[in-house]
């Protein structure tokens, strides 16, 4: 073992062989993989070793297949047979709003490029896996690409193939402290210090420690997590195929062969937390013991599902500790305010992931970005408040526990919540609030009458009407939203203006005027769709979604040059805005300066009331409308005074659901949806922004965009022929049997009555009048390509 390096791999499981394998494929070799004892132990060796290709989270989908297809190379590569088995799997749908969520997700599916996957009735499902009860059963779906390999062998063979590439590992090394210094970091083992550029997290069970080694307190907990193997099964023994991996969603298990048994794992309600501050160092290999009472219930159901189980005998229990985030996806990537010191832990699905973890993390750390969409798994997506050891509890409890519980795109959760509110949020409450969630704020979906519940649904929900009256107050009235939900930046210093030049693409706006400003990556895809504002004095503002404060501070930190200060201003000001025809007339009242002189996307410090403000006049919904930003202690005091100056006016309070309905209606993109970093300018029509004339971050990139063929797909609006369901996003969009693209996102325009949906298509099919059509809740429904902004195409009434 050298005593320098340039990366260091703490912790030999299969992520962290993934991560050593693709760093030394990619070019790195000068990397060192080290095992506290020997390799695959913690989880690694326990794991069930289940692998499919299906996920909820298209670029989580993305991920596995990646790792599914790499298995075999790394197999031949390494000389080290992995065992793999490629079964083809069935996903179980019992009751009737599963198997609609099936068939939606089968078509999600086809727009990500799955198309190794049928849905199958129950009698169909019965024939590739007979050994199963259809009691129950409305329905299945098949995939090619699932099996199961071994667990122990494919963690041999990442590393192996690692070996073989220059990149080294060490067992029984002990990493025992992690000290940063001006160049990257010394590692402090039992058996030496080594110094290195980049440390990797990939320390599993371990991680929790490896994290505060940095001073760092990732969101990590283990959860026990149990399988059982049985004996060998007669129906099993005399089968001329492998029975496939099987999940049965409502009776939270899932199946494969084992030999000539069964393994059957369980997701158990009654979740149990062990070892939160990080597991013993001393723990490795061992399991504990088996605890019937806390699974009783879903093995019951296992047993029911599979009658052929039920006349053998158990050969072994399993139940072992697994690392879990709080929303059960990974932690990859550099860690904010800690350079060089990256993640690639709670991989709760290791075998099936963690060789798409390891190419990410490489990229990333060779080229500075991954190919492909890494938010999904980022660290960053998550604040200091995930720190917390209560809020850590609940929510990866609430995850495992969840694990097979069907989740509805309108449903709340209660995990963790509500944590940080705005001041105003009790008062907003009693006015009938019902709240959502955005990182650690609880954010404002609409306001309804007193005892009024929403029904999770995949369809339209209860709060339909609810949210179509907020949309027409914005529309025809005036309308007062909670603004706190917004990311604020303050930027300032010697050099703030040659700063934002070069890390927003377009021009900059000129004093006391406010600019919409894409931010590239230098690969030219999207970096962030902002806000940038002038306020006359020497400081800006960058405004943004507010759930990526961590994630664009990370950005802000790493392209910063000397003479220039930015400051996070979340914790500090929040706001509402005044939107619809009737908003001047309200501010007017309260405003001591003249605010009819502040025209469409100016901005200035009013006096508002009592309070001390710094007013931008813009508006997400389209309409004519007034950001109000102002202190924290201000904000009770700013809700009261604009409702009563709005009263005579009609002003009633309106949520987020109203918003992202008004936007549709003028065809704003947002981010996460119309925007994400896998996503270039050409394509969602942010290029119309771009300052062309200076060079920015990304310009290269952008300009070859530019200047080639162009996008394949870019950005159109449709209109739905929609009857009870809306479409909401990765739902395909067909020319006849023809696959031209897939939504980005989608909703009802409640003002304009029609169901609308935003999506990137192929560049010949996004002439308005194109037919088209969109699977919605699984059913294909006609579409149309429309012009964009449905609503007040000319923009009149929010320039006013």
């Amino acid at each position: 073992m050298k005593s320098q390096y340039r990366v260091v791999v703490i912790g030999g499981g299969v992520v962290g062989a993934s991560v050593l394998y693709h760093l030394a494929k990619f070019g790195w070799s000068d990397v060192v993989m080290l095992e506290r004892r020997r390799l695959a132990s913690g989880s690694s060796w326990h794991a069930a070793g289940g692998i499919h290709a299906l996920n909820a989270d298209p670029n989580m989908a993305a991920l596995q297949v990646y790792t599914i297809d790499l298995l075999s190379e790394i197999e031949k590569e390494s000389g080290q047979n992995i065992g793999l088995h490629m079964t083809g799997g069935l996903t179980l749908a019992g009751t009737p709003e599963r198997w609609e969520w099936l068939q939606a997700n089968y078509r999600i599916f086809q727009s990500i490029g799955i198309e190794d996957c049928e849905l199958l009735s129950p009698e169909e499902a019965q024939k590739r896996c007979p050994i199963m009860s259809t009691d129950g059963i409305l329905g299945a779906m098949w995939a090619d690409r699932e099996g199961y390999i071994d667990t122990t062998g494919t963690v041999q063979a990442y590393a192996s193939a690692a070996k073989k590439r220059g990149a080294e590992y060490y067992e029984e090394t002990k990493v025992e402290e992690l000290i940063q210094t001006a160049d990257g970091w010394q590692v402090v083992t039992d058996r030496g210090t080594i110094t290195c550029e980049h440390v990797v997290n990939a320390a599993g069970l371990w991680a929790k420690q490896v994290g505060r080694m940095a001073g760092i307190e990732l969101p990590v907990s283990p959860l026990k997590h149990h399988y059982l193997i049985t004996d060998t099964v007669p129906e099993v023994a005399a089968a001329d195929f492998e029975m496939p991996m099987t999940v049965d969603l409502e009776g939270f298990t899932y199946m494969r062969q084992d030999q000539k048994g069964v393994l059957v794992g369980i997701y158990e309600v009654d979740h149990e937390h062990w070892a939160m501050d990080g597991a013993p160092w001393n723990y490795g290999e061992e399991l504990f013991q088996e605890q019937l009472d806390r699974i009783e219930n879903e093995l019951v159901l296992g047993f029911e599902r599979y009658p052929a189980i039920q006349n053998v005998g158990i050969k072994t229990w399993v139940n072992g500790a697994f690392t879990f985030s709080p929303d059960g996806n990974p932690l990859v990537g550099p860690v904010p305010g800690k350079r060089g010191y990256w993640t690639a832990c709670a991989v709760m699905a290791g075998f099936l992931q963690g060789g798409g973890v390891g190419k990410t993390l490489a990229e990333w750390m060779i080229h500075g970005e991954p190919e492909a969409d890494a938010w999904p798994m980022d660290v960053a997506r998550y604040g200091d408040y995930a720190q917390n050891k209560r809020y850590i509890r609940e929510t990866t409890g609430q995850f495992y526990s969840r694990r097979f519980v069907m989740t509805y795109p309108n449903e709340q959760l209660p995990a963790g919540r509500p944590l940080k509110m705005s001041p105003a949020h009790d008062a907003m409450t009693e006015a009938g609030c019902k709240w959502g969630v955005s990182w650690d704020l609880e954010v404002p979906l609409y306001f309804a009458p007193e005892g009024f519940e929403e029904t999770p649904t995949l369809k339209r929900s209860n709060a339909f009407d609810i949210v179509a009256e907020e949309c027409r107050t914005i529309r025809e009235g005036v309308g007062l939203m909670d603004i706190t939900g917004f990311s604020r930046f303050e930027v300032s210093g010697p050099n703030a203006e040659i700063w934002l030049n070069k890390v927003m693409a377009s021009k900059l706006p000129g004093p006391d005027r406010a600019k919409l400003a894409p931010m590239l990556g230098e690969n030219g895809r999207l970096k962030g769709d902002l806000t940038v504002l002038n306020w006359g004095d020497g400081t800006w503002w960058i405004m943004g979604s507010y759930y990526l404060r961590a994630w664009h501070m990370r950005w802000f930190d790493d392209h910063m040059i000397d003479g220039v200060q930015v400051r996070d201003l979340g914790e500090e000001v929040c706001g509402f805005a005044v939107v619809g025809p009737k908003s001047q007339a309200v501010v007017e009242k309260l405003a001591e300066q003249d605010i009819s002189t502040l025209k469409f996307m100016g901005c200035g410090d009013y006096d508002i009331g009592l309070v001390r403000a710094r007013v931008a006049r813009m508006s997400v919904t389209g309409e004519k409308g007034y950001e109000i930003n102002c202190r924290y202690g201000d904000h009770i005091a700013l809700r009261r005074a604009l409702l009563e100056a709005g009263a005579s006016e009609g002003i009633r309070e309106c949520g987020f659901n109203a918003m992202l309905s008004t936007r549709l209606e003028k065809s704003f993109g947002i981010w996460s949806a119309e925007f994400t970093q896998a996503y270039t300018p050409g394509m969602t029509g942010m290029d119309r922004w771009i300052d062309w004339g200076k060079d920015f971050v990304g310009k290269d990139a952008a300009l070859a965009e530019r200047e080639g063929n162009g996008p394949a797909q870019v950005q159109v609006t449709l209109e739905v022929d929609a009857l009870d369901a809306d479409a909401s996003g990765y739902e395909p969009v067909w020319a006849g049997d023809q696959r031209v693209g897939f939504v980005t996102s989608g909703g009802y325009g409640h003002y304009i009555g029609k169901s609308l949906a935003m999506a990137l298509v192929d560049r010949d099919k996004a002439r308005p009048g194109t037919e088209l059509s969109v699977h919605v809740v699984g059913v294909e429904r006609p579409a149309r390509v429309i012009a964009p902004s449905p609503y007040d195409p000319e923009g009149k009434a929010m320039r006013g």
